[in-house]
C-alpha cells in the first residue's frame, strides 16, 4: 500500500508543479516600451533632417529616387491600423528594408535605428522587396529570352571586361561565401 501511496503523491506534486510553470510563464507586457515611442525615436526623425542636405539623404537611403518608390508600393505595402495599435507605416517599412538591403545589417541591430521589433523586421522586409520586385521588375529587370540575348550578353561581357561565359554581374554588395574544400586561393 505504500507504494500506492508515494505514486499518488508522486502524481499530486506533479500536477501541482504543472499548474505553478504555466503561471509563471505569462506575457507581463504587449510590447516593450521602447519600442512604442517609434514616432519620436526612429530612423524616419533622422530622415526628414537628412530632407536638407540631399548628398547625406541619398547616401543614407542609397538611391535618388525614394519618393517616387514610395509612391509606386505603398498600395502592396500598407496596413490597417487597429484598435490595439496603429499600423507601421509604408515609409518605415521602406527605409527599414532600404537599410537593410544597403548595410546588411542583421534584423536584431536593425531593430535600434528603426524601433522596430526583429520579428515584424523579419516580415516586413520580405514582403516589401517583394513589393519592390513586382513595381519595377517590368522596367529594371528584363531578361534575356532567347538563347542568342544571352548570348550577347556573354560576348559583351567578355569584350569590355576579358570575362568570358560570364551574364551578369553585382556591384556595390559583397557576399560572404564559404569556399569548397580544396580550392585554394580560388576563392
Amino acid at each position: 500500500m505504500a507504494s500506492r501511496d508515494d505514486a499518488l503523491a508522486i502524481v499530486g506534486l506533479m500536477c501541482v508543479l504543472k499548474e505553478n510553470r504555466r503561471k509563471r510563464y505569462k506575457r507581463e507586457l504587449w510590447c516593450k516600451h521602447w519600442l512604442l515611442l517609434r514616432k519620436s525615436y526612429s530612423h524616419t526623425s533622422l530622415i526628414n533632417e537628412l530632407k536638407i542636405t540631399p548628398k547625406d539623404y541619398n547616401n543614407y537611403l542609397r538611391m535618388n529616387e525614394y519618393l517616387h518608390l514610395l509612391s509606386l508600393v505603398t498600395p502592396l505595402i500598407k496596413k490597417q491600423d487597429t484598435i490595439l495599435r496603429n499600423a507601421i507605416t509604408p515609409h518605415e517599412r521602406l527605409t527599414a528594408t532600404l537599410r537593410f538591403l544597403a548595410t546588411g545589417r542583421s534584423y536584431e541591430c536593425l531593430k535600434f535605428s528603426t524601433i522596430i521589433s526583429p520579428q515584424a523586421l523579419s516580415a516586413i522586409i520580405p514582403e516589401t522587396c517583394e513589393a519592390i520586385y513586382k513595381v519595377l521588375h517590368k522596367d529594371y529587370l528584363k531578361f534575356p529570352r532567347t538563347c542568342n540575348e544571352w548570348k550577347a550578353i556573354s560576348a559583351l561581357f567578355e569584350e569590355r571586361w576579358n570575362f568570358p561565359h560570364l551574364l551578369g554581374a553585382i556591384d556595390g554588395k559583397h557576399i560572404a561565401i564559404i569556399p569548397p574544400k580544396g580550392c585554394g586561393s580560388e576563392f
